[in-house]
């Protein structure tokens, strides 16, 4: 698989649009989610789990009783690429 091209600050401000709810952390795409209960929370991050799965890219998770937070990023390129973007996407989708 090639390496993916690490987006520019102008290239990550246009594409901060199509994934409303998410924001810029540095290097990171950063989203947080509310849910009723405990079980609602783990069952949203089991439907992450399998999308990340589906395009080989993976977040980090955190779980916090009824809070999700996800936090993706490309470690190889060092920073956002297009499929930062593409997860965040088919997560909210």
């Amino acid at each position: 698989m090639p390496k993916m091209r690490k987006l520019s600050d102008d290239e990550i401000e246009g594409r901060l649009a199509s994934v409303p709810g998410w924001k810029r952390d540095g290097d990171w795409l950063q989203r947080a989610y509310e849910f009723e209960t405990f079980p609602a929370a783990v069952a949203f991050a089991n439907r992450v789990a399998e999308a990340a799965e589906a395009l080989d890219h993976h977040p980090d998770i955190t779980i916090q009783y009824t809070k999700v937070t996800l936090r993706v990023s490309t470690h190889d390129a060092g920073g956002l690429t297009a499929s930062d973007f593409a997860l965040a996407s088919r997560i909210d989708g």
